[in-house]
């Protein structure tokens, strides 16, 4: 029974992110996609960005629009990815769609750092030191899933795949608990222009340490023999699950919808 209490938690985990990542890419489409595909390209900036479109920047605003567009391939390649059946009725599939993910991932990471370092996309130093050390954790775990899938360690190839899935995602963590937060508070406490104030700092952490300090919790749970860890792990699991649900209904509604 405590078994598939965990199962069920990881696969409501799991369906809330996807209907909320699935949203992220249909917002990307419509949005910047419409608007690039349009020449709009200053458009971009009807919406608060960090840096958008910035007249003269030929390379930069590329660079921009690869990184929003790419991100919603992404997006949707790591969701494939997460589909069992699709990894054991069609493992080529699953295989080179991992490849795409992995060289999306590692592009992604180095054009972040290359808007971070040179076009200079920074609110404040903090925000900066958020956006290298996600890129880093990418750039890590990507390296690892691939070196253990070379290694045919299936198992740890897993495993890091799924931090990878999880790091990749981090700016969509950031955005949906910066929303859960605001709703959870009804303002938007701690928070500043320059997401530099203490819960903005929290919140960057989080958005990394979060889901990955639940992957691991789920993953000792799944091991375990003692039916209360396993009941607690689910606990959390539900209770992280209801939090990303609230974060995703804020960041559809208030920050994404108004915009369309």
């Amino acid at each position: 029974m405590s078994q598939k209490l965990l199962n069920l938690s990881a696969k409501l985990w799991c369906t809330t992110a996807a209907a909320g990542q699935l949203a992220f890419i249909a917002f990307i489409v419509t949005y910047y996609g419409i608007k690039i595909v349009a020449g709009n390209f200053a458009a971009w900036n009807d919406k608060p960005l960090i840096m958008g479109y910035v007249a003269g920047d030929t390379h930069g605003n590329l660079m921009f629009a690869l990184h929003v567009l790419l991100g919603a391939v992404i997006t949707l390649a790591g969701l494939i990815q997460l589909i069992p059946k699709i990894r054991q009725k069609w493992p080529k599939l699953h295989h080179w769609n991992g490849r795409i993910f992995i060289l999306l991932a590692v592009f992604l990471a180095l054009g972040g750092l290359w808007m971070i370092g040179v076009r200079g996309a920074t609110l404040s130093t903090i925000s900066s030191f958020f956006g290298v050390l996600g890129a880093l954790l990418i750039l890590l775990c990507c390296a690892k899933a691939l070196h253990h899938a070379r290694r045919r360690q299936i198992g740890l190839h897993r495993r890091w795949a799924l931090r990878a899935f999880l790091v990749v995602n981090g700016v969509w963590f950031f955005r949906v608990g910066i929303m859960a937060w605001i709703l959870i508070n009804q303002a938007p406490r701690g928070m500043n222009q320059t997401l530099s104030g203490p819960a903005d700092i929290a919140i960057a952490f989080g958005s990394y340490l979060l889901p990955l300090a639940c992957l691991e919790l789920y993953f000792r749970a799944q091991s375990s023999t003692s039916i209360k860890f396993k009941v607690m792990s689910s606990s959390i699991i539900f209770l992280m699950t209801a939090i990303m649900a609230l974060g995703i209904f804020g960041t559809v509604f208030i920050m994404w919808l108004p915009y369309l």
